[in-house]
């Protein structure tokens, strides 16, 4: 039986594409591959990949990892893009 996928309500989508956006920044910008980040931080690289694409549940342990691996503030993974516009 297939697994039924899990409907989000818009804010919690928003914090999974917030995520997933804000990994894949300092991945690339570290000059990371997703199967090196996956390396550093003890996990697949296609869940790396599902997570950047916010098509993945994320368990607080797993953003702690990717945290560390990044050397990063675990709120910084969380936080919303500063604004550039005025």
């Amino acid at each position: 039986m297939a697994r039924q996928p899990r409907l989000y309500s818009s804010d919690e989508q928003a914090l999974l594409k917030r995520l997933g956006d804000n990994v894949h920044t300092a991945r690339t910008t570290k000059g990371l591959s997703q199967e090196a980040l996956a390396d550093l931080a003890g996990l697949n690289r296609s869940h790396i990949s599902k997570i950047e694409k916010a098509g993945s549940d994320v368990q607080l342990i797993t953003v702690y990892r990717l945290a560390t691996a990044l050397d990063l503030p675990l709120q910084d993974l969380l936080s919303r893009a500063e604004s550039t516009s005025t």
